[in-house]
């Protein structure tokens, strides 16, 4: 069978299974089938496929058709310009989270903290972009913490990322001009709602604390003052609805100049808050 054919027929089996954009995957896990970059895809449209590759085609399909997503299914996800490793282990990095590493970027640092690391993606995607910068990522899940490190590896930043399995700061020592973190932020209540894709396959520990979703977000305002430099930022994703909560918790915890920002599409994504003092200090320490 020509790779174009395979690909006519895949099309309406994902948009039968509720695929969203059902075009898209398809070319994409085809590609992957192919063993080829996505963007090589229509000039081997014409090609008949071998054996393995259409094996290998069905195989991902079906994983499709259960609402797998693509990113698990390939293994790969492309954010902030690299491409990083995804498994079940790890939270499929989103384009909402590049809001966090684009403020991130707007102020030197040199001692990043990264709370909840998974993939790695943040610290990583901030390390890319401020040479001189050290960062440490943690997590509960040691898995997570492998494929932050195989990311690392792989990104050529193992001389300046090192991660460490902890319970948000319960293992962390020394202070930081830095600390960023993606939480868990699903309340309880909302999670029966979610895309299949994320309820069903990504790891509940990285969605949902339980309750009202803002538990991280207290335990993050109690810790951050004594691992922050004065001066030094505090950078969290949050949900939508959450800028003002979580604004408050900050400010209460005596955080100052706080901001809640925008993602690309417009919806509160990300909270910024500063540690009282001089910001010339900051990766001095």
């Amino acid at each position: 069978m020509k790779a174009q054919d395979a690909l006519r027929l895949a099309v309406p089996r994902l948009m039968a299974a509720g695929v969203e954009d059902a075009a898209r995957d398809a070319r994409v896990l085809l590609a992957h089938a192919l063993g080829i970059a996505a963007d090589r895809l229509t000039l081997h449209l014409p090609d008949e496929m071998t054996e393995p590759q259409a094996k290998s085609y069905e195989e991902v399909l079906v994983a499709r058709e259960a609402r797998q997503p693509v990113a698990q299914i390939t293994g790969r996800r492309l954010f902030w310009g690299q491409s990083f490793r995804v498994t079940r282990d790890t939270l499929d990095p989103r384009p909402d989270t590049e809001a966090l590493v684009a403020e991130a970027l707007t102020q030197p640092f040199l001692k990043l903290l990264d709370l909840g690391t998974g993939t790695g993606c943040i610290l990583l995607s901030c390390l890319k972009g401020m040479p001189m910068a050290r960062g440490l990522g943690v997590d509960i899940s040691e898995a997570a913490l492998a494929v932050a490190a195989d990311n690392s590896r792989d990104l050529g930043l193992e001389g300046r990322a090192r991660f460490l399995r902890s319970d948000w700061f319960a293992g962390v020592t020394g202070a930081f001009d830095l600390i960023v973190a993606n939480p868990p932020y699903i309340a309880e209540a909302e999670m029966p709602g979610l895309a299949p894709e994320v309820r069903d396959w990504e790891p509940h520990l990285a969605l949902t604390p339980g309750g009202d979703g803002l538990e991280p977000y207290r335990i993050i305002a109690r810790g951050a003052g004594a691992r922050l430099m004065p001066g030094g930022r505090l950078l969290v994703e949050i949900g939508p609805t959450q800028g003002p909560a979580v604004a408050a918790l900050f400010r209460a915890a005596g955080l100052e100049t706080i901001r809640v920002l925008p993602d690309m599409d417009g919806r509160d994504r990300v909270v910024a808050a500063t540690k009282p003092g001089a910001q010339d200090r900051c990766g001095c320490a």
